[in-house]
């Protein structure tokens, strides 16, 4: 199947990558020359511009965008829908507002276009574990998209099958969902994306605890000496808290187990405040995602070992590298 790409930083790049070696084609654009040179060697086609790519797709056309939340998601989206025709597609696959992409999909609906938003989750391993993906839109067009969906999704893999799932939608158990109709995908993206917060701030204040078990403020004898790094990589093994992000605690750890290279501040990228947001408009506690949300505003102020922890972790999985505190 072909699809247009806009956008070939960490992920968008590598959604290419994966989808040409599946045997797609892939026609891609993105500002930096550089980032489509490296996929035309990889098998793609090259755009110079959006105008050329949309003219390099095949009819019923998709573009999928794959930017950063915002001004830049909507000018893209926006001349999309201005280039394309009735019955073609626009994908944003980034982080963007799920009430925006409810605004989006009426603009386009009116000019006979399709849109889907999709809640991506992957980051910079998704070329070889793939990217589990919350899709909204319509079933028609999630349906007829299904083969870059199913390729890009990690499949079933070596993960034990959930008990009683018998006539469920089998999507899920290969890591992609059809979430309900635009707008949804990136709902559940973002409570996911909240829920992040959560998991990594309960184990950057453990490992903190962890770390200063020798404080001098102790009696001697309950002091310990401990291996953060051994402490990671034993609970991977068989713990109830052991997970993709406790993987990458316990290699950031084997690396520097004082984290001397990370600086303690940790930046949100909007999904948990939307989160915190939705959890007041619905009336629902969220105390444990909004204190995480709070600490990372905490931290661009005063840094601590569980913030540097933090920080590594969305090194880990994003690539995201966080700014040097003045």
């Amino acid at each position: 199947m072909q699809l247009g790409m806009i956008g070939l930083g960490r992920m968008g790049g590598n959604i290419v990558r994966r989808l040409l070696r599946d045997g797609h084609t892939a026609v891609v654009f993105d500002q930096n020359p550089a980032a489509v040179a490296g996929l035309v060697e990889a098998g793609a086609v090259g755009a110079s511009s959006l105008e050329d790519l949309v003219a390099k797709l095949e009819v019923p056309r998709t573009a999928w965008v794959m930017l950063p939340a915002g001004a830049i998601t909507e000018e893209a989206v926006k001349a999309l829908s201005d280039l394309m025709q009735a019955g073609d597609c626009v994908i944003d696959g980034g982080n963007s507002f799920y009430g925006d992409d409810v605004r989006r999909g009426i603009e386009l609906k009116a000019k006979g276009l399709h849109y889907v938003d999709v809640g991506t989750s992957g980051g910079v391993w998704g070329l070889e574990r793939g990217y589990c993906m919350m899709i909204g839109g319509d079933t028609e067009t999630v349906d007829r998209l299904d083969p870059i969906f199913k390729t890009l999704a990690p499949g079933v893999g070596d993960i034990p099958k959930t008990p009683n799932r018998e006539g469920r939608d089998p999507r899920a158990e290969h890591g992609y969902i059809h979430a309900g109709p635009i707008g949804a995908g990136h709902f559940v993206k973002m409570v996911h994306n909240g829920i992040e917060y959560g998991l990594m701030q309960a184990y950057a204040e453990g490992f903190d605890i962890l770390k200063h078990a020798n404080s001098e403020a102790l009696p001697a004898q309950r002091r310990f000496d401990l291996n953060m790094g051994d402490i990671a990589e034993v609970w991977r093994r068989g713990s109830v808290v052991s997970s993709w992000l406790l993987d990458l605690t316990a290699q950031a750890l084997a690396g520097d187990e004082n984290l001397q290279d990370f600086s303690g501040y940790v930046e949100d990228s909007g999904e948990g405040r939307w989160t915190i947001n939705a959890a007041i408009e619905e009336s629902v506690p969220a105390t444990v995602l909004s204190n995480a949300l709070y600490r990372r505003f905490r931290s661009r102020e005063q840094e601590s070992y569980a913030d540097k922890l933090l920080s590594a972790m969305r090194k880990g999985f994003g690539g995201h590298q966080e700014p040097k505190k003045s």
